[in-house]
């Protein structure tokens, strides 16, 4: 019994690295989509879009592990959250690939225009979505509640960006109509990284169900009485 209980932890450390690396990946997609967007580098773009079938080959491998752990060594209680907690996961690390891709593509398509302004708040915000990731999958792997907290904050901070980078697009479409169509793309690429955030804190919510056996809403922006100080 000792050997077996020795064996499934093994495979679920196993499992937890997996999805570290996986994570690992995803959040190097980004950082390259955006030095695209900066740089205005097509080929990096391109390389992003062609690592999208590495994430999803990645995101396959370990839902298999997870199958197979469920259908052979039956797990209990915590062991049987940690598992559905990865399940669940690699969907969100996999959908921020997808949004990575997003903004290569974004990229690619203003790689021929001047940018009418510096790209500065919008880099600032793919940085801090990067580091909620890491955050939020080295809490994961180790049990760590305090950095689920430092995840929520995090993402308190992206929505107040986007909302002030909302507006201020708004404000420069209005006064220069001919740089409507790069302000929308760049209000996308925005919009792109408030949405991996919100992913992100999916990710700390698993994990706090992983380590409490409660799932609860943390951050502000996934309740539904929440209202921003702007709106679409």
């Amino acid at each position: 019994m000792r050997r077996i209980r020795q064996s499934f932890d093994e495979q679920l450390e196993q499992l937890e690295q997996d999805l570290l690396e996986m994570g690992a990946f995803v959040a190097e997609m980004l950082a390259k989509a955006m030095e695209a967007l900066v740089e205005q580098d097509v080929t990096l773009a391109q390389q992003v879009i062609n690592e999208d079938d590495v994430a999803d080959d990645m995101d396959l491998n370990i839902e298999q592990q997870c199958m197979r752990l469920l259908a052979l060594q039956q797990p209990m209680s915590k062991d049987l959250r940690t598992i559905g907690t990865v399940m669940k996961v690699i969907a969100d690390v996999e959908r921020i690939g997808d949004y990575s891709v997003d903004i290569a593509r974004t990229a690619i398509k203003l790689a021929a225009t001047e940018y009418f302004k510096p790209l500065v708040d919008i880099p600032r915000m793919a940085e801090l979505v990067r580091e909620m990731l890491g955050q939020a999958l080295e809490a994961l792997v180790h049990h760590d509640l305090e950095l689920v907290a430092q995840v929520v904050a995090g993402d308190d901070a992206i929505d107040k960006m986007w909302y002030a980078l909302l507006n201020e697009l708004e404000e420069i479409m209005e006064q220069h109509p001919e740089v409507v169509t790069q302000a929308v793309a760049l209000l996308l690429v925005a919009r792109y990284l408030e949405r991996i955030a919100d992913h992100v804190v999916n990710v700390a919510e698993r994990v706090a169900y992983m380590e409490t056996g409660q799932l609860e809403t943390l951050a502000p922006s996934h309740r539904a009485d929440y209202q921003p100080d702007a709106e679409l």
